[in-house]
């Protein structure tokens, strides 16, 4: 048999379930030969996917740009920069989402320790690793990251050169809250010692990191040229430099968080209440199947809970793992959960 109730005796719960996402270097840049890359006409990022992004089993993990503000002595060179304008365009398109705007209405930069108030080290060359929804749902868990690249050494050969790891340190007591984008915390060269400068920024709702680009000595190309951080800016184009940043991946490691959130509904059966059924093959020649002498309790099985609206539509429903026996002499509360 059904029961039915109304939205009512009810408890709100919120649980956080978090997830580890490993992403090693060989899947970036070597496994699957480049085939995982996607570029684009524009040339403003390329799209690392997890297996060759034409096969349909391919998933989209995270993007790579670079770009610089304009402040920076790279957007007044002259020659001007390859893809100058571009480079600039990336830079505003993170900054005003993550930083936001000063007083004046213009784009304010990225700041060395998170603070938007004026003064202090601006990072006005920065490198963006945006992760996709699929890796970061709700946000990225704090004091959970860690970014390894090797920072020396040429394009080809990613063992050469010395490996640095990145990490959000103390981020899970001393995360910042100043971003209109949501909470951020400040990444450090070091898991236990936040006194050096922060080299970026981790924004844990939108997962996008961003990093200084003088944490890196040498980027390199493909011709086994190793280019400073001055020279892969001005000179390469941002598919070039997503290219030599790929390269020089070790590892990226942070859990995810799925928040879900619950309605607990608390359905109270009483004595004289689920006592009988209104399926028909609850009856047989007008006699209640369940009884064999006259005088017996009726007997029911509860098998469902219908949850209605006070205009009693039905919204919800839930089934019991096994039927439930219900005599007048018994009464039960149900608890019912249902997530979203």
């Amino acid at each position: 048999m059904s029961i039915y109730y109304n939205l009512r005796n009810r408890t709100n719960n919120r649980d956080l379930l978090y997830e580890s996402v490993p992403i090693t270097g060989t899947i970036i840049s070597g496994t699957y030969n480049d085939e995982n890359i996607k570029n684009y006409t524009h040339g403003m990022f390329q799209s690392v996917y997890d297996y060759p992004y034409l096969s349909s089993s391919a998933n989209h993990i995270f993007d790579i740009a670079n770009g610089y503000s304009t402040s920076s002595a790279m957007a007044a060179k002259t020659p001007a920069s390859t893809q100058n304008s571009k480079k600039i365009n990336m830079y505003n398109l993170h900054a005003q989402q993550l930083v936001g705007y000063d007083t004046t209405g213009s784009i304010m930069d990225f700041d060395r320790d998170g603070n938007t108030s004026p003064g202090g080290t601006k990072m006005k060359e920065c490198i963006f690793i945006d992760f996709t929804r699929l890796l970061a749902k709700d946000e990225i868990k704090k004091g959970s990251v860690e970014m390894t690249f090797v920072t020396g050494g040429v394009h080809s050969d990613p063992q050469v050169g010395t490996s640095q790891t990145i990490y959000d340190t103390n981020a899970a007591t001393s995360y910042k809250v100043s971003s209109p984008a949501g909470q951020f915390g400040l990444l450090y060269t070091s898991s236990v010692d936040t006194t050096g400068a922060a080299v970026g920024h981790i924004y844990y709702q939108t997962g996008i990191a961003v990093l200084t680009a003088s944490v890196f000595r040498n980027f390199g190309t493909p011709g086994n040229t190793a280019f400073s951080v001055d020279e892969t800016f001005v000179s390469a184009s941002i598919t070039g430099a997503a290219d030599a940043l790929r390269h020089r991946v070790a590892n990226f490691q942070f859990n995810n968080t799925t928040e879900l959130n619950s309605s607990i509904y608390f359905c109270r059966v009483s004595a004289n209440e689920g006592n009988y059924s209104s399926n028909p093959t609850y009856l047989t020649a007008s006699q209640l199947r369940v009884k064999t002498v006259a005088g017996d309790q009726p007997v029911s099985y509860i098998t469902t809970v219908g949850l209605y609206s006070a205009d009693n539509e039905l919204l919800a429903v839930a089934k019991l793992s096994e039927p439930l026996k219900k005599t007048p002499s018994e009464e039960f509360t149900l608890r019912v959960r249902l997530d979203y």
